[in-house]
């Protein structure tokens, strides 16, 4: 893989990640971009013990523009994007809205105990999959889902050792119903000053595992799953992809190395070439899932999230009860429970935490072996 580093106009770091080595990146940046300020702020919420950030600044974001003025189409015939060349691979690059800034505002309001207020420092990405609008994730080659692997590895790698920055999440987000804003096949990394809550559960509840048990949880559920194999969907040699025994969502499969690692950093060069081919498959499957038998060959792409969960980066937390006890793992779902319906967070999840799950999720795993591309 070749890497090949660049400034956009404002001073965003853009970054080209291509599978030949004798690729040539050297387009410039020519439109009159001023530099960008940030004004997310993290404030701490005493009831829940959590942070949330606020960026105001978000809602100016582009929201839906047309094709031909897609930002992450490559520059062509005279159209500039966010992408200086007129063909790529893989991109990374700074997002021009970000959520959290390497440099956020200075300026913070004042906030009376219980009250903390503090800047939102970190980073966010976007990361384009392929040059190919229309394209999506499902629809990329192994070699190239190979490369996008080595970009999020790599991204994980440089990320993680940046000053302050705790956690590094790469997550894809796939179709309107989600939230999606731009169309172009894309996914992003954040690189969080915090340990998420969601992590901080997952570390409480492994250390707990491992004091009753003596045992890895996150081991244990794996040589459960493949053991009963209800509601496994794909095994492999290296990976194991299954509906959890409690999934959240209608349709949600968690995808596993067989061999524990804490982040993507530790795969072997066996466990990411099945990966690529593992993980398309089953993103087929999700759009299959409600493509009625007589399309004729016409895909209904389901939406989707798509998101890794990685140990933290610091060791703070490390040791046998601590974030070394932590998988890496991806978890896909999505908010689609039967064709035409979708699966609303309403009073019981968005009021309480507490999901209720529309689809048992063995009949869910069923349906998904059932749609084999």
């Amino acid at each position: 893989m070749k890497k090949t580093s660049t400034r956009l106009a404002d001073g965003r770091e853009l970054i080209y990640y291509d599978s030949r080595d004798d690729a040539v990146r050297s387009a410039q940046d020519h439109r009159p971009l001023p530099h960008s300020e940030t004004l997310s702020e993290l404030r701490h919420d005493p009831v829940r013990d959590e942070w949330v950030v606020v960026a105001a600044h978000r809602q100016g974001r582009i929201y839906h523009p047309p094709a031909d003025e897609c930002p992450l189409c490559p520059s062509r015939d005279g159209r500039l994007s966010e992408i200086p060349e007129s063909d790529y691979e893989v991109v990374v690059f700074e997002n021009r809205f970000p959520s959290l800034a390497a440099h956020p505002h200075p300026e913070l309001v004042t906030a009376a105990p219980p009250n903390v207020i503090e800047p939102a420092a970190g980073r966010c990405e976007v990361v384009c999959f392929t040059p190919d609008h229309d394209a999506s994730f499902a629809d990329l080659t192994p070699q190239q889902v190979g490369t996008v692997l080595e970009a999020w590895t790599d991204r994980t790698a440089e990320l993680s050792a940046l000053p302050g920055v705790e956690q590094v999440f790469c997550f894809e987000n796939r179709g309107e119903e989600i939230g999606v804003t731009l169309g172009h096949p894309h996914g992003q990394i954040y690189a969080y000053p915090f340990v998420t809550p969601r992590t901080e559960r997952m570390i409480a509840a492994a250390a707990a595992h491992r004091r009753r048990t003596g045992r890895n949880l996150f081991e244990d559920q794996v040589e459960a799953e493949r053991a009963s194999g209800e509601r496994v969907v794909v095994a492999g040699e290296h990976w194991t992809a299954f509906v959890p025994f409690a999934a959240h969502w209608p349709y949600e499969v968690h995808l596993y190395p067989n061999r524990r690692v804490r982040d993507l950093l530790a795969l072997t060069d066996d466990e990411r070439t099945e990966f690529t081919h593992v993980y398309l498959d089953l993103l087929q499957r999700f759009d299959l899932l409600f493509t009625p038998e007589e399309s004729a060959g016409a895909v209904n792409r389901t939406p989707y999230i798509a998101a890794w969960h990685q140990a933290p980066t610091r060791h703070g937390a490390a040791g046998p009860h601590g974030s070394d006890e932590l998988a890496l793992h991806m978890e896909l779902f999505t908010i689609r429970r039967t064709v035409g319906k979708l699966k609303f967070l309403a009073g019981s999840e968005s009021g309480m935490d507490v999901f209720i799950n529309d689809v048992a999720p063995e009949n869910a795993a069923r349906r998904l072996r059932e749609v084999k591309p």
